[in-house]
């Protein structure tokens, strides 16, 4: 194998499709790239089993073609400090070494044989295939991503859910404790739905942000294949059924708070410095057009109160919440004015962005409250 490639170009490659590297690998062969060069392009693929991701890109003085592994933190650290420049690649294909020559070094490193490399899944015969729009992509990942879990013992809520319907498409992300629902007008001649787990969600997000075109999407009951212009994502779906996320969300919240969402926010991170640093609990006293936020804690004798003006429809209310996720939805709010909605101080708050104008999507947060000791 010979080619010339650009060093920045490669780099950039080796640098997306290398997020998939786990540090703790089953197997030896996935500490490495799979370098697969043929038809004028240099194919890159790297995999932690669970999920891969392939890449490629267009090369040059290709003398021949072939196939090897290269390891992936030596390819990185060499590649990062060479500027822009042409770079002369070549492995010989008997001891796998592979050579880095540009105008006036070289480096050798060494690789394997790439035969033990494990083969992408097939998916099977009764696969659904749809066309996603790249924005409603993005956004759905990028909205309900960090509201997915870390649990072990519930892995569906690992997640994103997204619930494609022939109209519109949903993406859902929760931790039993805060729900994130994004809901884009999207046509589609297939009725399913999926369960994306956190980390092939957010390599796609960031892949997709070069992309222009819709996004081929292929998937059976164990994996999907997102297949972009230059990106090939593979990965292994969360099996399992979603829990109902519509049976928690309040249907009837009387009381309608319209607030600056920064004001707001920022007016949280300043109380809560004085939270219980266990509950990280804040409590939100709403009547008239004030919100009273408050924040103390015993042990240590602090406490702070901020007042914001807001404009309220509806009675006197009191309800605890956690700093720390209210902060999270709130920074995850794009709108400079947000709407919460609540019933009464135990059941959840539901916070919805306010746009100037009609939009194509809905966008629903729901968080549960906490108990406040009187």
């Amino acid at each position: 194998m010979k080619f010339t490639v650009s060093s920045s170009a490669l780099l950039s490659l080796l640098a997306t499709t290398g997020k998939v590297i786990s540090n703790k690998n089953q197997l030896p062969i996935l500490d490495y790239f799979l370098f697969d060069l043929r038809d004028g392009r240099l194919k890159v693929t790297a995999s932690d089993l669970e999920t891969t991701l392939i890449g490629s890109i267009e090369v040059d003085n290709i003398e021949q073609e072939g196939v090897i592994a290269a390891p992936a933190r030596l390819m990185l650290d060499s590649l990062k400090e060479f500027p822009e420049m042409p770079l002369t690649i070549e492995v010989n294909d008997s001891t796998w070494e592979i050579k880095i020559c540009w105008n006036s070094g070289v480096s050798s490193i060494p690789g394997v044989s790439g035969m033990s490399y494990p083969a992408l899944p097939a998916l099977a015969e009764d696969k659904k295939e749809i066309e996603f729009d790249v924005d409603t992509l993005v956004a759905g990942i990028n909205k309900t991503i960090f509201a997915t879990a870390d649990d072990e013992l519930r892995p569906v809520m690992n997640g994103v859910f997204i619930n494609i319907q022939p109209e519109t498409t949903t993406f859902v992300g929760t931790d039993a404790h805060k729900l994130v629902r994004y809901t884009a007008e999207a046509q589609s001649q297939v009725a399913a739905s999926f369960i994306l787990p956190k980390k092939p969600a957010n390599l796609l997000k960031n892949v997709l942000l070069k992309e222009d075109d819709s996004i081929k999407v292929s998937f059976d009951n164990k994996n999907v294949i997102f297949e972009l212009t230059s990106h090939t994502l593979v990965c292994r779906l969360i099996e399992g059924n979603y829990p109902n996320y519509n049976a928690v969300i309040p249907t009837a919240n009387p009381n309608k708070v319209l607030i600056d969402r920064i004001e707001l926010l920022n007016g949280i991170k300043r109380v809560a410095v004085c939270s219980n640093q266990a509950t990280n609990l804040i409590r939100m006293d709403v009547a008239g057009n004030t919100v009273n936020l408050t924040a103390q804690d015993l042990d240590f004798s602090v406490s702070a109160k901020e007042s914001l003006s807001c404009s309220y429809d509806g009675e006197p209310i009191t309800i605890g919440f956690k700093s720390t996720f209210l902060v999270e939805i709130l920074a995850n709010t794009e709108t400079p004015t947000v709407q919460i909605e609540l019933a009464d101080s135990t059941r959840a708050g539901v916070f919805k962005p306010v746009y100037d104008d009609k939009q194509n999507s809905d966008t629903l947060m729901l968080l549960m409250p906490m108990m406040i000791n009187a």
